[in-house]
């Protein structure tokens, strides 16, 4: 099996800036794999929240996950500051399928890469709901090629 290779951070066309924190290592003093996940949840919202497309209060209607990946190129360790890249690969009618990636504040090389789809559902009846307009421009700022 080829191994991937990590993305570059200009293959992102969504970049936020984030810091890792004391608790994220763990015991052998890296990130623990699970807070990856955990930075591309915040940065998915983060761009959601930001361009008003997600109103985990008021809105009608939410992005639930249901499919993450995450590929390891180098080790993360508090206190390392980070870039978090973000593009999207797919949009579908109510689905969103995102590259991520955590990059060494500096480096151009990913530390870290996964998929991210989020599914816009009703939030009562959690079925899934078409995408607005004005969400679709905002996503397609941010399309990328797959790969």
């Amino acid at each position: 099996m080829t191994r991937k290779q990590p993305p570059k951070l200009e293959f992102f066309p969504y970049h936020f800036a984030m810091q890792t924190r004391w608790d994220d290592n763990d015991i052998y003093g890296h990130l623990n794999n699970t807070v990856h996940y955990r930075l591309f949840d915040t940065a998915v919202n983060h761009f959601l929240v930001t361009h008003q497309m997600l109103d985990f209060h008021a809105g009608k209607r939410i992005y639930l996950v249901v499919e993450t990946s995450c590929s390891y190129f180098a080790e993360l360790a508090y206190p390392d500051a980070l870039i978090v890249g973000l593009g999207v690969s797919h949009l579908g009618n109510s689905s969103v399928r995102y590259h991520t990636a955590l990059f060494k504040q500096g480096e151009n090389l990913a530390a870290a890469a996964g998929e991210f789809v989020h599914v816009l559902v009703d939030k009562d009846s959690r079925k899934p709901a078409s995408i607005d307009e004005n969400s679709r421009n905002y996503f397609n700022q941010i399309i990328i090629a797959a790969g």
